[in-house]
């Protein structure tokens, strides 16, 4: 389970980072956001994102190795992410869009503490 969880979370990550470096025209444009200035801002963003994504593939290949990575950014980094972007539309009127990331990675921390919390059974 744990494996599978890595792999979904660093896809999504990856392809939510490409799409920002790649198409942030659009991202602004479907979010009613203004574009970045100076876009370095969310061409960083995007290049973490991508790095995060990447870096799944760790725990994808060995989940129990790599068990300290999938607490980070699973309930630490995705926890805290969709804490803020919630914390952010309270306080600061964010665009209600915002909110769909805030569902994302708080669904996938909650996913990847539940595959934590399950250990794999040692037979012998």
């Amino acid at each position: 389970m744990l494996s599978t969880v890595a792999a979904v979370s660093g896809l999504y990550d990856f392809l939510v980072g490409a799409f920002l470096l790649l198409a942030s025209d659009q991202v602004t444009l479907r979010f009613g956001v203004p574009p970045a200035n100076p876009p370095i801002f969310s061409d960083l963003n995007a290049l973490f994102l991508m790095a995060v994504g990447a870096g799944y593939a760790l725990p994808w290949r060995e989940p129990e190795r790599y068990r300290g990575y999938m607490w980070v950014m699973g309930p630490g980094l995705k926890g805290a992410g969709a804490a803020a972007f919630v914390l952010d539309y309270l306080l600061r009127n964010s665009p209600r869009s915002f909110l769909l990331f805030a569902a994302s990675d708080g669904a996938l921390a909650l996913l990847t503490l539940v595959a934590l919390s399950v250990r794999p059974s040692r037979a012998g």
